[in-house]
């Protein structure tokens, strides 16, 4: 059986792991077990994926939810990975981290299983750590330039200790960097940008893009990955660290999550002012489904990361099609069929929020007076 390499992609929250995930997709011919982690306790990469198709209906996902794999949910990765191992139809791995996960304690577990199982069938191949161009320079790159000093943010709520490290973990633990967003900021600033980063990576490639084009053979490969060429010693300690029982990302960085949900509709004038006037700023990321009255027909991705927020129609609900279309949908899903409701169908606001430090009644409140 043909040893099958794994890609992990890594990255901050919001950084665009899973447009590129969608991309390299497209451009992959051999076939692929997709592994995709989400903190909160709904898989929204996952469902992201799934709704956007490319060649996710031909590969076998596996999706790994409330927690970290870097963590919290260690002990499950390492086993889906030896289950996947095993299937000689899979001929290569794609696993996307979650955005708050450090790659060094991943890459530390999968050494630890390869050293245990010197007979598995995969082996870590590539770390892909995708950055934000356009939110490292506005809103990280101060605190990137005097990363190490104790001084308070007001971006998140987040302190250096918390949030520059975490970044500055997923770009020391690598060998290939996605620049995302390089269209959102100006050469001279996309410049600097990459010099920050080569004080902290000095050799990872650095592959620009724009809405997740990549070439996929300039950040895989069949060659195993070199733990040896990783710059940072504490990067290796803190890996080392995390295997012994300390505190994983969750508990470091003091980043927790919440979901969201409700059938009812969101009157869209008020959940639009909402996000642009009341939007609580410790809030680092949300991500899910929503549905407007006035716009009941369309599946609306809502997404925020930082100061940005977006909102864009990505489907229609199985509700909104005509009842032939609605009964041939529910008879080849039982799982859309369990889960159909008489008034409202398939129509569901569903978001994870992430952040620290944030009032969740108060914000569930907020939501919910956004409700039509």
């Amino acid at each position: 059986m043909n040893k099958k390499p794994v890609t992990l992609i890594t990255g901050y929250l919001g950084s665009g792991k899973t447009t590129l995930l969608n991309e390299l997709l497209k451009q992959e011919e051999r076939k692929v077990a997709l592994i995709v982690n989400d903190m909160g306790s709904i898989n929204v990469d996952a469902a992201i994926l799934k709704k956007n198709g490319s060649k996710v209906e031909q590969s076998q996902m596996f999706e790994m939810q409330n927690g970290c794999i870097c963590c919290t949910l260690r002990d499950e990765f390492i086993e889906q990975i030896e289950k996947i191992s095993q299937d000689e139809s899979i001929e290569t791995v794609f696993v996307e981290a979650s955005g708050i996960s450090d790659p060094g304690a991943i890459a530390a577990s999968f050494l630890a299983y390869e050293e245990d199982t010197p007979d598995t069938n995969v082996y870590l191949s590539s770390i892909v750590t995708v950055v934000d161009a356009d939110r490292i320079y506005s809103e990280f790159l101060g605190k990137l330039k005097k990363h190490g000093e104790e001084r308070k943010t007001d971006v998140n709520n987040l302190t250096d200790s918390d949030i520059t490290t975490l970044i500055v973990d997923q770009i020391e633990f690598c060998n290939h960097i996605v620049l995302s967003k390089c269209d959102l900021i100006s050469e001279e600033k996309i410049e600097e940008v990459i010099k920050v980063i080569r004080d902290y990576q000095p050799k990872a490639p650095i592959i620009r893009s724009v809405n997740g084009k990549v070439d996929i053979n300039a950040i895989t490969s069949t060659e195993k990955f070199d733990y040896d060429m990783v710059d940072s010693s504490s990067a290796i300690q803190k890996a080392i660290n995390s295997l012994n029982g300390n505190k994983g990302c969750t508990d470091e960085y003091g980043i927790s999550s919440f979901v969201y949900e409700t059938k009812k509709p969101f009157d869209g004038h008020k959940f639009m002012k909402f996000i642009k006037e009341n939007y609580p700023m410790n809030l680092i990321r949300a991500k899910g489904y929503i549905w407007f009255k006035e716009q009941d027909a369309d599946v609306l991705l809502f997404e925020q990361a930082g100061r940005n927020t977006n909102v864009m129609a990505v489907a229609y609900w199985i509700a909104a099609l005509d009842k032939q279309t609605q009964k041939q949908c529910l008879d080849d899903d039982p799982e859309l069929k369990a889960n159909w409701d008489k008034k409202y169908g398939d129509r569901l606001n569903q978001v994870v929020f992430i952040g620290k430090g944030y009032d969740e009644k108060h914000i569930r409140s907020c939501l919910d007076g956004c409700l039509a």
